[in-house]
């Protein structure tokens, strides 16, 4: 006996190592504060920002076409000359070391009057481009709010499961302790009291396998907040999985044809293959450019000689020339590329308009689907509620029957099994059920609704 003594002072020391609720310099976090936590600080939110911002800044004017462009071009040179000039009288005359200098500067101006429509479509495209951006970045952020709200609630399933595996630790302890009195009352055998030893020994490890999964489960959802210290502990607020029994399916199926964001980012690309379309066509229009520059010409001689009139040569000359003009054009032939590329413009615009009927399709198929495991799963909660119940009232009867000697280990350990399943199935339950509920919101564009 002195080894089950042993045995039964060690397992309340096990009990309490691993128990989550030993915890340290602990940081308490709704749900709330975790999801905005993580629309702050996580990575992948962070680059969809960034690429919004990118196409935020391609929004200009100037981007599309319409500002003109502005140049200027500045040199100054020399060379060092040396000149031999045979006569025909046979003298020769030698200049050398003769250094002459150059000097321009030209400021020019370019800008398109006319392109077929190009710019102007340009500007439309680049608008739809930076509001795809914006819509990019709102998926980014409901998928990140969707997994953090399903990570939580994984974990106050985890801990829901700790909890229940302590009952049923509680609950072997209780039985080692019947059976102990029984034996040194004569009144049960040795193997019955080793028997419930083994299931404590059992439900005990059982416990500290559903630790570890708690710790995994705190890890991940550490991870999506992306908090800087992954081993600091955290304590979520919840105790309990609570969920929405009110969702209506013609108001999610409203709501998702307006709100979905992939519906509207397949929208967009409608739109933008569209513009695509008339870009492309606006190179069959004539197009009409002005241009226009300033240009300074400086040349100096390093030397200079006496003209037939007397007079010296220049010694440095100076230009200044203004020019503008307008340039009408037109692309009249290319080799049938123009045809091509408008024909598969056409057919790129028609594969959008399928692309977003599928995906609208898609997206209804999905609601309507998560919409029926969520009502069955309703009912099955209320189903197992009612289990849960009978199973408690069932335990309490064992329990007593037990205490007399009227039951046997084995029933009471079906018994007992039978309320730990029951109570595992409903916490199941619920988290499928609130598993459906963040799916329908996330459909319908309202997870966002967490925050």
């Amino acid at each position: 006996m002195n080894n089950l003594h042993k045995l039964k002072i060690l397992i309340p020391v096990i009990l309490l190592l691993i128990s989550p609720g030993i915890i340290y310099s602990q940081e308490v976090y709704d749900l709330s504060r975790c999801v905005v936590t993580g629309l702050e600080q996580n990575f992948s939110v962070k680059v969809a920002r960034n690429q919004e911002e990118i196409a935020g800044n391609n929004y200009t004017r100037g981007n599309a076409g319409f500002l003109p462009s502005v140049t200027t071009t500045n040199r100054f040179g020399g060379n060092l000359t040396s000149t031999t000039q045979n006569m025909n009288d046979g003298t020769q005359k030698v200049s050398t070391g003769v250094y002459n200098t150059t000097g321009t500067a030209a400021l020019n101006l370019d800008m398109p009057l006319f392109r077929g429509f190009n710019i102007q479509t340009s500007y439309q495209k680049l608008n739809e481009l930076k509001q795809m951006g914006e819509l990019n970045t709102q998926m980014s952020m409901e998928n990140l709010v969707a997994q953090i709200v399903a990570e939580y609630y994984y974990h106050i399933q985890q801990l829901n499961y700790f909890n229940n595996m302590e009952y049923a630790v509680s609950l072997s302890r209780e039985r080692v302790r019947i059976d102990e009195e029984r034996y040194l009352l004569g009144a049960s055998s040795k193997l019955e009291l080793l028997q419930s030893i083994v299931y404590l020994n059992a439900d005990s490890s059982r416990l500290a396998r559903q630790n570890e999964a708690i710790l995994e489960s705190a890890v991940r959802l550490k991870k999506l907040m992306a908090l800087e210290n992954l081993e600091t502990d955290i304590v979520l607020l919840d105790t309990s999985i609570v969920f929405n029994s009110d969702l209506l399916y013609e108001e999610l199926l409203e709501l998702t044809l307006d709100f979905n964001t992939s519906l509207q980012i397949a929208q967009k690309n409608q739109v933008i293959s569209e513009l695509d379309h008339k870009i492309i066509s606006s190179r069959s229009y004539p197009y009409l450019n002005l241009s226009s520059g300033y240009n300074y010409a400086y040349r100096g001689y390093g030397t200079g000689t006496i003209s037939d009139y007397g007079e010296l040569a220049l010694s440095n000359q100076q230009t200044r020339t203004f020019n503008y003009g307008l340039t009408l054009g037109m692309d009249i032939f290319n080799g049938f590329n123009r045809r091509r590329e408008k024909t598969n413009a056409l057919i790129e615009v028609e594969n959008r308009m399928y692309r977003y009927q599928e995906i609208e399709q898609d997206i209804k198929a999905e609601l309507l689907t998560v919409y029926y495991a969520y009502e069955n799963n309703l009912r099955l909660v209320q189903m197992e509620e009612q289990n849960l119940d009978v199973a408690r009232e069932n335990l309490e009867i064992a329990l007593e029957r037990y205490r007399l000697g009227a039951l046997s280990g084995l029933e009471l350990r079906e018994v007992q099994k039978s309320l730990l399943d029951a109570e595992e199935r409903l916490i199941s339950v619920k988290f499928q059920t609130k598993l459906a509920e963040i799916s329908l919101l996330q459909i319908a564009g309202r997870v966002m609704d967490y925050v």
